[in-house]
């Protein structure tokens, strides 16, 4: 009798042990188990969301154009030599002011693209997300490009203006090319920039948002909630 009773708690461990076994074995399969539809779109939205947003906070903040040298926005090709021509014949603070302003007006103007990003993601069809996620590198960035960029350029280019006005860029870049204006036999160059420089922060905004997409591709610490994991796990398996 007491062989019996020592014999029911073993058995009671063994089946005890047995349900537990079961528990991790179904946690693991649905680790492995495909993403649903409604979590891949999920997930991607929420990956594209916090890259976006990362991008758009980091060079809205002061040195966010200027310190990165991927983005730094310099004279406009065209009035390089304005710059050289400058810095030739002792203006080389002017030419720096032009550059430190063009680099603070595009600053300015990064924070107001996250609400056109957040939109033109909450829009995305199902055949969107799957073509972004099994795409290439930098798919969700050539989307963003097609679906933003006018709404990017109407949005920053009043921002641009302002800020180029208020930290005196319009002035500088003017004074600049109307100091260079007078070098005889140099050929006149446009003293408008807010153009060029709207154009740039644009620009600049996909260089991050490229950069943060391939993160997240490509480094798992990145993918920091369960459900990118899931997704991008999906990705790992069946990208081209």
């Amino acid at each position: 009798m007491k062989k019996f009773l020592l014999f029911i708690p073993f058995i009671f461990l063994i089946f005890s042990g047995c349900d537990t076994l079961s528990q991790v074995a179904k946690t693991a399969s649905a680790q492995t188990t495909n993403p649903s539809t409604s979590e891949i779109g999920n997930g991607l939205k929420q990956a594209l969301e916090l890259g976006t947003t990362k991008s758009s906070d980091q060079l809205s903040t002061v040195n966010g154009f200027f310190s990165n040298a991927a983005v730094k926005i310099l004279f406009p090709p065209e009035a390089q030599k304005v710059e050289k021509t400058l810095r030739s014949i002792g203006l080389g603070k002017l030419a720096d002011n032009v550059i430190l302003s063009l680099n603070r007006a595009a600053e300015d103007a990064a924070g107001k693209a996250k609400p056109i990003f957040i939109s033109a993601i909450k829009q995305m069809t199902l055949q969107d997300v799957t073509n972004i996620l099994l795409g290439s590198q930098d798919a969700a960035t050539q989307y963003f490009k097609r679906t933003t960029t006018s709404q990017l350029a109407e949005s920053f280019k009043p921002v641009v203006q302002t800020s180029l006005n208020k930290v005196g860029a319009t002035k500088y870049y003017s004074d600049a090319a109307a100091a260079y204006n007078k070098v005889p036999f140099a050929s006149k160059v446009n003293p408008d920039i807010s153009d060029y420089v709207t154009q740039k922060a644009i620009s600049g905004l996909f260089v991050e948002i490229a950069q943060e997409e391939l993160n997240i591709r490509q480094n798992l610490g990145a993918r920091t909630t369960p459900l990118l994991q899931k997704v991008f796990s999906f990705y790992d398996k069946n990208k081209k």
